[in-house]
């Protein structure tokens, strides 16, 4: 059962990547079926899932159905009080890119100063995993013509 939901969402997250978020929500949600039924519906384990599905859903047009499952995933977040650092950064960093998709900037940059600080809090300040937090932001900024920001937060990347 656990080889055949890493298969669904590898190739979920490869179709993603690939330009084709449309084709990747079947294997997402085969691999979030199978995982709410071996582990739970509120597992932290399904949060990598809710947030490869919000990105798909994003990147197809289907913004309401995003916004559905980056909902839950915030929901499993908020049950469960252990959550790492770490899965809170990605969290963040989906809603603050669903937030820039929506044209929402000012929620995106704070989404994703949280994922900068949730990052360096569980990584470090210079480590790898922090860097897309502040691209992401350098690109807004970048947006909005704030060139000194923007470069600032480039020259951190």
């Amino acid at each position: 059962q656990e080889s055949l939901i890493a298969v669904a969402l590898s190739r979920a997250q490869e179709l993603v990547w690939a330009g084709q978020p449309l084709e990747a929500i079947p294997a997402a949600l085969q691999a979030l079926r199978s995982s709410s039924r071996l582990l739970g519906p509120a597992s932290l384990r399904l949060l990598p899932i809710y947030l490869l599905l919000a990105e798909a859903s994003t990147g197809a047009g289907r913004p309401r159905q995003a916004a559905k499952y980056l909902s839950q995933a915030q929901w499993i977040v908020l049950q469960s009080p252990d959550c790492s650092a770490a899965l809170q950064s990605k969290l963040h960093r989906g809603l603050g890119l669903f937030s820039v998709a929506e044209g929402n900037l000012d929620q995106a940059l704070y989404h994703l100063a949280n994922d900068v600080y949730l990052a360096t809090a569980e990584f470090g300040l210079n480590s790898v995993e922090v860097s897309g937090g502040y691209f992401h932001m350098a690109n807004i900024f970048f947006h909005q013509n704030k060139m000194d920001a923007a470069n600032s937060l480039y020259t951190e990347v």
